[in-house]
């Protein structure tokens, strides 16, 4: 079902401009952008400061990220989301709790490159990707290798990407896809709320209501291989 525009779409994202980076596409022809338009942001005059920088790809309502912003005072965090309905509801959280060292694209991520210099980001969050099941979707899936090359030209040199998925079908294809793309998978759980990593986790609204039915949570580290 189509999501209906947000009233006064427009006046609440230009209140939003402090916290938003980029919007929309530089180019019609996303490959020719992700190929040749630049225009690399300035992190630490952006957050005013040196420390590290992490990552979101498909923020939602931005519950994930703000906690973690919460949590880590002394990290910047991206968070990238394509549909300007959903990321408005993030950029709103954020300015309304005051979170200093959060900022927003409003783009497609296939063109982070277009924007985030190369190995400028500690970590990638992929929290609850559509799974987009079947060969036919297969490449436009967060964790194929065109999304996984960009995501190690991003990363440094001991970046990690972390992947938490309700979808077993997308949890095993990323595996395969992490290995086969020369990234060390490690910290892997098929029930993330019974294990280890549980303390640490924070849990999202969405993965509330699915943990609540009883149905596990999977969640694995792809680490850059050296």
């Amino acid at each position: 079902m189509r999501m209906r525009k947000k009233r006064h779409l427009e006046p609440r994202m230009e209140r939003c401009a402090p916290v938003l980076l980029a919007r929309g596409r530089p180019m019609d022809n996303l490959k020719e952008a992700a190929e040749n338009y630049r225009a690399l942001l300035d992190l630490p005059q952006i957050f005013g400061n040196e420390n590290p920088v992490e990552l979101e790809v498909g923020c939602g309502n931005g519950a994930f990220i703000a906690e973690k912003a919460r949590r880590f005072a002394n990290v910047n965090f991206l968070a990238v989301e394509i549909c300007t309905n959903v990321i408005l509801t993030a950029m709103e959280r954020v300015l309304a709790e005051g979170i200093p060292n959060v900022r927003f694209l409003n783009i497609p991520a296939e063109i982070l490159p277009c924007y985030l210099p190369p190995h400028s980001v500690e970590a990638v969050y992929l929290n609850f990707s559509t799974p987009l099941p079947g060969s036919t979707h297969a490449r436009q899936r967060l964790t194929s290798p065109r999304f996984l090359a960009i995501y190690r030209d991003l990363l440094t040199a001991d970046g990690r990407i972390e992947q938490k998925t309700d979808s077993e079908f997308f949890f095993d294809d990323s595996l395969a896809q992490y290995e086969a793309c020369g990234f060390a998978v490690e910290d892997v759980t098929r029930d993330l709320h019974h294990s280890e990593w549980a303390a640490e986790n924070i849990v999202t609204e969405y993965e509330a209501n699915f943990s609540a039915k009883g149905l596990p949570i999977y969640r694995a580290v792809a680490r850059v291989r050296q």
